[in-house]
């Protein structure tokens, strides 16, 4: 992770970037924002003890600052709207999966909670199975823009009780982008579209044996990449399988075991090993390929097509750390197509954050009245552009800035309307991790069908038996 200056820079204008101390948060009091010692946060009484504080936690990822700015913007807003209430940002700073466990610390103590938390859909019914977020069921279904939200998002923040537990406000769908140059000394056309896993490795085999230096094909797999190799690597295979084959039934809600869409998916993932299709092992399992993969190998031309989602293209703006303003006249996007081109032809995953409310909240009614003015029409359109991310709302997405802020935001947001979601219950994040252990066999050489099995035992355990069921087709 990047070091961090030691300055926190607050603009009320346009979203930019800079670096703020990993130690502090921020202050917000009628539009004045002043650095206080994050540290402080762990002596203090939380806000349970002052009913005008409202704090926010957020992950803050190295050096970028777009969703501090977001927010700040946000709370200078309110702030000057209800002068008696301060608004306090407490940005995390943490990968992921660290950020998952402070959140969770923070939310676990009335002394520390927050009153309004940044939560991704793959954690959040963990969350609430934890106890940590409190359902706000009747403050969402009054909120103005409830209805202009997809409703595949609207499940994925509801629980197995009914409950909904939080405000979606970002989303993300997945592809193939593939180098137009790469496919073309392939003899590949520039329209590529698969229509079947068959197709995509014959095109890999193609660049294989082009004069093109390119690595063919790359996804996301094994236990260093988390979630990243679970859904834009394995589950996009896997949801082009028979549904009798995915991870969970829905209607049973039983965990799904013996799947051969599973073994499947895992063969593909074995051949694209075996044929020299993709990069080492070695270099798979390095938990920092991605970056090497956006400021280096697609736009030097050492990589042909790449599964991964629809933010990507951030990496590679004016303000970026390796600004290609060239790519999309060189990067093309295609479906990813289902196993054999039936069912609905085409996959992608989706997933996405919203807004929550802890269990600890000081008022639940002040931390929801803060949550509307972060979830705005005209914040979140300022948001999306400066996050490069999809937008789940309708009336967002109707606006003129929103569809021209990338030349893949429609084709992205488009896809969404078929996207599937995870099955995102308190197991799941077990259940992706064994996913992640079963491709990682398959990469260092056990068979497709022993790690299914693995996969298998290990889920049965993490659930019960009483709680899987064999697969039907």
């Amino acid at each position: 992770m990047p070091d961090v200056d030691e300055e926190v820079f607050v603009a009320p204008g346009p979203l930019t970037r800079s670096s703020p101390d990993r130690r502090t948060f921020l202050r917000l009091s009628a539009g004045v924002a002043t650095v206080l010692p994050l540290a402080a946060l762990a002596g203090c009484a939380g806000t349970n003890g002052d009913p005008t504080v409202i704090r926010i936690a957020f992950q803050q990822f190295g050096s970028g600052t777009i969703k501090e700015q977001w927010i700040t913007t946000a709370a200078e807003e309110f702030s000057a709207e209800n002068p008696e209430l301060t608004v306090e940002l407490v940005p995390i700073v943490a990968s992921e999966g660290d950020y998952f466990t402070k959140n969770e610390l923070l939310m676990s103590s009335p002394r520390t909670s927050p009153d309004l938390v940044y939560e991704d859909s793959f954690i959040l019914l963990s969350d609430v199975g934890a106890g940590y977020l409190q359902p706000i069921t009747d403050l969402a279904e009054g909120f103005e823009h409830w209805d202009d939200i997809a409703d595949a998002s609207k499940v994925a923040v509801t629980g197995d009780d009914g409950e909904i537990y939080g405000i979606p406000i970002t989303t993300d769908t997945r592809a193939i982008w593939f180098h137009r140059e790469v496919l073309a000394e392939a003899g590949l056309p520039e329209d590529w579209q698969p229509g079947s896993w068959e197709d995509i490795l014959e095109a890999a085999r193609a660049i294989r044996d082009s004069d093109s230096e390119a690595t063919p094909f790359f996804m996301f797999a094994g236990t260093p990449q988390g979630e990243k190799a679970s859904m834009q690597g394995f589950e996009m295979l896997l949801y082009g399988t028979s549904p009798d084959s995915w991870l969970y039934d829905r209607e049973t809600k039983k965990w799904i075991i013996g799947s051969s869409g599973f073994i499947d998916s895992l063969a593909f993932l074995q051949t694209i090993f075996e044929e020299d299709l993709t990069l080492p092992p070695a270099q798979l399992l390095d938990p920092n390929i991605s970056e090497s993969i956006y400021t280096t190998l697609l736009p030097e031309k050492k990589l042909g097509m790449l599964v991964d989602g629809s933010w990507i293209s951030q990496n590679w703006t004016e303000s970026a750390a390796r600004p290609w303003p060239e790519w999309p006249d060189v990067i093309g996007l295609a479906d990813m197509p289902t196993q054999d081109g039936g069912g609905n032809g085409t996959v992608t995953l989706a997933g996405g954050w919203g807004l929550s409310i802890p269990q600890h909240v000081t008022d639940r009614e002040v931390a929801f009245a803060f949550l509307e003015k972060l979830v705005s029409t005209e914040t979140l359109v300022d948001y999306a552009i400066a996050d490069n991310h999809i937008t789940v709302r309708e009336d967002v997405a109707a606006d003129e800035r929103y569809q021209g802020y990338s030349p893949a935001v429609d084709y992205f947001t488009e896809i969404l309307e078929t996207a599937y979601y995870r099955p995102a219950l308190p197991a799941y994040p077990e259940v992706s991790s064994a996913i992640q252990e079963a491709m990682e066999a398959v990469m260092t050489g056990v068979g497709p069908e022993s790690a299914a099995a693995a996969y298998d035992a290990t889920v049965t355990d993490i659930v019960g038996p009483e709680n899987v069921q064999e697969a039907s087709a």
